[in-house]
């Protein structure tokens, strides 16, 4: 029986769909950066034989590291990685107006004193509640002189202090609240999910400069092989994501199913995507729309959610026609795979549309 769910299909169509529109802004600025450099084909091949070799790597390895050495170094990276991804985008776009970089340092003082105070009161107070406020405090107080050093200045250029606000209350709420934190659930799922979608839409911006049709083309296809592969055939890629669920790294979306659907323990039911999926439809959506205008581009992104809707619903069925052909259990389905899909019949039908106008021409 099928099993409707709204909710991811949605969150896939809301990053595909800002993905587009904050592309116009920030393509520009993100070229001029990687001074006009393109990925080329053998850089697209090394790409994915890097995927593939990471998520084998963690998927075996982490069955059998016996303590907690590789999963720290997991942590330390991917922390590293993603403060770095909100440090730079935050610096290329801190050329703002100087009332706009109040109100967005502004922004980041009360976030700062809300999650202090949350900190200090029952049922998320712990025994480290003093020292989690004090450090959410101190950048309280150092964004609110962010405010008093913009006020000084009268040109518009990069703002490090602006810079730094982002990553800070990220690998603070993430230290604070998820490694070291006793207290009530509150990383996860809100702040887990808030910074995964927010992380996916900045790494969509940030590379999908770097694609060109032809480099797209055959990332879609290597990526969904390998997807192919490393879910339904070794499974290493449902051990990797396991291995990144459990450490609370924002890689993934947990979404509750829509409408909601209850376990027999009546718990309700959560889905989850990876932050590779959301990013494999945002890439496709943007060179769609540069190749065949933005008609076709927000036309992918509909055609792909509602494809990957059809296969969530029906994935259970699915599941299990395929475990007996592979004669071991699933624990998923690649999403890249319910992507494609949907985005290739909306590629045919822009091909055959420039053939027939062109017959037409020539007729």
């Amino acid at each position: 029986m099928a099993t409707l769910d709204i909710a991811m299909p949605l969150a896939l169509l809301a990053v595909s769909t800002v993905a587009l529109l904050l592309n116009k802004r920030t393509e520009a600025k993100l070229k001029t950066t990687f001074r006009e450099r393109e990925l080329r084909t053998r850089d697209i091949v090394l790409l994915v034989v890097m995927i593939v070799l990471a998520v084998s790597v963690i998927g075996y390895v982490s069955i059998l590291d016996p303590g907690r050495i590789f999963q720290n170094v997991i942590l330390l990276v991917f922390l590293f990685s993603y403060s770095m991804l909100l440090f730079i985008f935050s610096y290329l776009f801190s050329a703002i107006k100087k009332r706009r970089a109040q109100i967005f340092s502004l922004g980041f003082a009360i976030a700062s004193l809300v999650a202090g105070t949350i900190a200090l009161i029952e049922p998320f107070a712990d025994g480290l509640a003093i020292y989690r406020a004090l450090a959410f405090y101190g950048l309280a107080v150092f964004a609110l002189g962010s405010i008093v050093i913009d006020a000084k200045k009268t040109d518009a250029h990069e703002r490090l202090h602006i810079a730094i606000q982002p990553p800070a209350l990220f690998v603070l709420l993430f230290v604070f609240f998820n490694v070291v934190y006793e207290g009530a659930t509150l990383w996860a799922p809100a702040l887990l999910d808030i910074f995964a979608l927010t992380f996916a839409i900045l790494i969509i911006l940030y590379l999908g400069s770097l694609f060109t049709w032809k480099t797209v083309l055959v990332f879609a296809v290597l990526l969904t092989v390998v997807d192919i592969i490393l879910v339904l055939g070794t499974g290493t890629m449902v051990t990797a994501a396991q291995q990144f669920t459990g450490l609370g790294l924002p890689v993934l979306v947990h979404l509750p199913n829509v409408p909601l659907v209850f376990s027999l323990e009546g718990e309700v039911l959560f889905r989850g995507l990876g932050l590779g999926d959301f990013f494999f439809a945002g890439i496709l959506a943007l060179q769609t729309s540069k190749k065949f205008g933005k008609q076709a581009g927000y036309a992918s992104v509909i055609a792909m959610t509602i494809s990957f809707a059809v296969f969530e619903a029906f994935l259970p069925e699915v599941l299990a026609l395929l475990e007996p052909l592979l004669q071991r259990e699933i624990g998923g389905f690649p999403g890249t795979l319910m992507i494609i899909l949907g985005w290739l019949p909306v590629v045919a039908w822009k091909k055959l549309s420039g053939l027939r106008a062109v017959e037409n021409v020539e007729g």
